[in-house]
């Protein structure tokens, strides 16, 4: 990176990270890597699948985040009955006053902003999760054969609650490979839940700043693509992406344990999730450390464990520690 307005971007970043940071932790106490897992995500122009049991401000989380950010915020319910149309818009029979014509008019649904809120994504029919796939993927809807663009930046932050399975559709592989990162949210510690007990049942008027522009967000998702990688920190990545598929080559345990390995997407994320996190740590490449840390949230849904894992107690997170061990 020897562009000297490259330069100067890796330092606006910086004091955009810092003052995003300030900014959120009025509302947000704690959980600082899933915050920044987040803000990768968005600068590598990929999705979130947010994990966690309910009452720990995942949805709260999200509305900050789109408050700091001047964008455009959209938040989806899902329910059972929640139909396609009710996320990607309708087309509807208008009469034009004076000549009485009728035409139809298409209505744009909640899919059209920048910031999508998925709450609790795994209780509508896969029909309906599907109609998020393409907006995911291609950034565009089709409505009645007609196409429309979705505005940049776009990005959708799912939920999903890991409890309560009666009355859910787990997302099928194909939906969940669209999902850049699957973040778990833990309970907080003793310390950071005084703390929220403290903040919010007493009178407070917290009014969040913007931080980062529309503009800004864009000229740094394509500062990412700009950041050099040596090669061997790409290879370190498509290795080990490649050994949690079953195989001659892989490890014992992972022929044992895993039905199904990840994808070259996964590859992909690491590097482009590794070379974020390093710019916004202020450093001009990335390194395998920084794969290393991105591993768990890029992989954790892209591996299918078998029926001997499952047996054993042996979790997804288990196998790739091992793994990276």
């Amino acid at each position: 990176m020897e562009n000297k307005t490259d330069l100067q971007l890796l330092e606006k970043l910086g004091e955009v990270k810092d003052r995003f940071f300030n900014e959120i932790g009025k509302t947000i106490i704690g959980q600082k890597d899933v915050l920044d897992h987040i803000l990768i995500a968005l600068l590598c122009k990929g999705h979130t699948l947010i994990v966690g049991v309910p009452g720990l401000a995942k949805t709260l989380m999200i509305k900050s985040m789109a408050d700091l950010l001047d964008l455009t915020f959209s938040r989806i319910q899902f329910t059972p009955d929640l139909m396609p149309s009710d996320i990607t818009g309708t087309e509807i029979i208008e009469e034009e006053h004076g000549s009485g014509k009728r035409a139809f008019r298409f209505f744009k649904g909640p899919v059209f902003g920048n910031i999508i809120l998925a709450d609790e994504i795994n209780r509508t029919p896969p029909k309906t999760q599907a109609a998020l796939l393409e907006a995911m993927q291609e950034h565009k809807v089709t409505v009645a054969g007609n196409t429309y663009d979705l505005e940049e930046p776009f990005f959708v932050l799912a939920t999903q609650n890991p409890i309560e399975q009666e009355g859910t559709y787990p997302l099928p592989e194909a939906q969940l490979d669209r999902f850049m990162f699957n973040i778990l949210i833990d309970y907080p510690s003793r310390r950071e839940e005084v703390s929220i007990v403290q903040t919010t049942t007493a009178v407070t008027n917290t009014q969040l700043e913007k931080v980062i522009s529309r503009d800004e967000i864009l000229e740094f998702q394509n500062l990412v693509l700009r950041v050099p990688v040596a090669n061997n920190v790409i290879e370190f990545a498509v290795d080990l992406v490649a050994s949690t598929r079953p195989s001659g080559n892989s490890p014992d345990f992972i022929n044992e344990w895993i039905d199904w390995g990840a994808g070259p997407r996964a590859s992909q994320y690491l590097i482009l999730g590794a070379k974020t996190r390093a710019i916004l740590d202020g450093r001009p490449t990335a390194d395998i450390d920084d794969v290393k840390s991105l591993t768990l949230p890029v992989l954790r849904h892209r591996v299918l464990p078998n029926f001997n894992a499952e047996a054993e107690g042996v979790s997804v997170d288990d196998i790739l520690n091992r793994l990276l061990g």
